[in-house]
């Protein structure tokens, strides 16, 4: 292979020092819609208010903005209307990891037989709902208390009720008026429930909070939706002996991985027994049977639960956001790349302004509001945003997908790694997956890497990391792995981009 030298990371396209290394004139940048923004709000009238800044719901997003806002010597309130954590601690992520630990368990228990492990079972295992319910509310709890002991910690001031607009810089909460130089909308999502799904009859539909929350394990389950919160779930009910039937309109699971990726983790679950309808269009819900067409006859599926996922919509809902001016996407509220609505004081982080719908990107919306509140303006990268998908095996992806980078003209190498190659997923006892990573070509910048393995999840941070470095494939390479660890695939899909082979394949 020809010699291959890598430019710095000051030489990828995204770098604005290439133009001043290469001795390039600086011209002076157009006056950008948020520093018009920022003149104004500069230029406002001074007045004394209750807070500097105030912040509206408690999910991740809002109270780690508020923590940090405080922290950052401004006079801090939040206003929360329901339980501290939002969605996420009490009906979103934790409590549904929380399931998937005890289906992943249950499963690796009935198993034990593989890892030399005598005198259990099989008909003797199972799991009580109850106790499961019981030890998900402690572990919700536990989160939640810390929360509140965090906003305690960092003096910021808890206004427990809903939260409605007055003017831009009053809201009620219980009749009582509060003001606040600044404010940050952070309210969050809510179960999206199709309109053009009727549902007729004496049907037994739930949304993602509804499936928590059961005592009773279903003897069957039809899913609409195959987005992450349909497949979490189907996962969680296919470990647990359900019969589980998924439904999806586009022609893959999981839109957001790469294809190759998704189709793995579909044989996969099929290898469960669970049943895929892909490019199905669910016409009603009626009774126990959801009427779908598929491959262009219509077709039904008896369930005794159906789950609706179909996605999640802008929580808004008493706010009044409308009556005072602040502009909408859709059912979102629209913001600037510094997370500003069209009032300049004014802020909407997280699932409510609808561009990434995950507690992380929340957080980091939050901290670039602040940051621009306090004239230091930062922007968040949402290329270089993570997603995970808690399985067994688990997924994780940040970037492009090949299929993407393609489309938009990279001229790409991609390099794959399969786990069954990896010594440590050997030993886990399970070596399906795999670690594909996309390059552009020339400069070998990372476009994307999708991660199909066990404990991948924690694994996609450092993929984070180097993207926001902008590190080189090389940079990659060259960083020592620890062996055996199942990290040690991610180097080698590294050098199968970059240089054509890997070591260990």
């Amino acid at each position: 292979m020809a010699e291959v030298i890598c430019m710095p990371k000051l030489g990828f396209k995204n770098s604005d020092a290439v133009l001043a290394a290469a001795g390039a004139e600086t011209l002076e940048a157009p006056v950008s819609d948020a520093e018009e923004i920022r003149e104004i709000t500069d230029t406002a009238d001074q007045k004394e208010y209750d807070f500097e800044v105030l912040v509206i719901g408690a999910g991740p997003g809002g109270y780690e903005t508020a923590i940090k806002a405080a922290q950052s010597g401004k006079k801090t309130a939040i206003v929360e209307a329901g339980s501290f954590g939002g969605v996420c601690l009490n009906e979103g992520c934790i409590p549904t990891k929380t399931l998937i630990r005890t289906a992943n368990l249950y499963t690796e228990i009935k198993e034990a037989a593989d890892f030399a492990i005598t005198g259990i079972q099989k008909e003797q295992v199972s799991v009580d709902m109850k106790r499961l319910q019981q030890r998900k509310e402690t572990v919700v709890k536990t989160l939640v208390n810390g929360v509140q002991a965090l906003l305690r910690g960092n003096k910021v001031t808890v206004i427990n009720g809903r939260a409605s607009f007055v003017d831009s810089h009053t809201i009620t909460v219980d009749g009582k008026t509060y003001t606040s130089e600044y404010f940050i909308i952070a309210t969050g999502s809510v179960t999206f429930m199709p309109p053009f799904i009727p549902l007729e009859g004496n049907t037994n539909v739930i949304t993602s909070k509804e499936a928590l929350e059961l005592e009773d394990i279903p003897k069957s389950i039809a899913i609409i939706g195959g987005g992450v919160i349909g497949i979490e779930f189907a996962h969680v009910f296919s470990h647990l002996d359900t019969k589980v039937t998924v439904l999806e309109l586009m022609d893959h699971i999981l839109p957001m991985v790469d294809e190759e990726v998704s189709e793995m983790v579909k044989k996969r679950m099929e290898k469960q027994k669970v049943e895929f309808y892909t490019g199905a269009k669910v016409r009603k819900v009626k009774d126990d049977s959801v009427i779908y067409e598929y491959q262009g006859q219509e077709r039904s599926s008896q369930a005794d639960v159906v789950l609706m996922a179909v996605g999640r919509t802008a929580n808004t809902e008493g706010l009044n956001a409308e009556a005072i001016g602040i502009e909408f996407d859709k059912k979102a509220i629209k913001t600037n790349e510094y997370m500003q609505t069209n009032i300049p004081h004014i802020y909407a982080i997280g699932d409510v302004n609808g561009k990434v719908m995950l507690a992380h990107t929340a957080s980091h919306e939050g901290f670039a509001a602040v940051s621009h509140i306090l004239s230091k303006p930062e922007q968040v990268h949402y290329d270089r945003i993570p997603s995970c998908i808690y399985l067994d095996p688990e997924v994780a992806c940040i970037g492009m997908t090949e299929k993407a980078a393609r489309e938009k003209g990279y001229d790409i190498c991609v390099g794959k790694f399969p786990m069954m190659a990896n010594g440590k997923s050997l030993v886990e006892g399970d070596t399906e997956g795999i670690v594909k990573v996309i390059l552009d070509k020339e400069l070998g910048e990372i476009l994307g890497v999708h991660l199909y393995g066990k404990h991948v999840t924690d694994m996609i941070g450092e993929i984070s990391v180097a993207m926001n470095l902008e590190a080189s494939a090389e940079e990659v390479i060259g960083s020592i792995h620890p062996h055996p660890t199942i990290s040690e695939a991610v180097p080698e899909a590294f050098m199968a981009a970059w240089y054509g082979r890997a070591i260990n394949c």
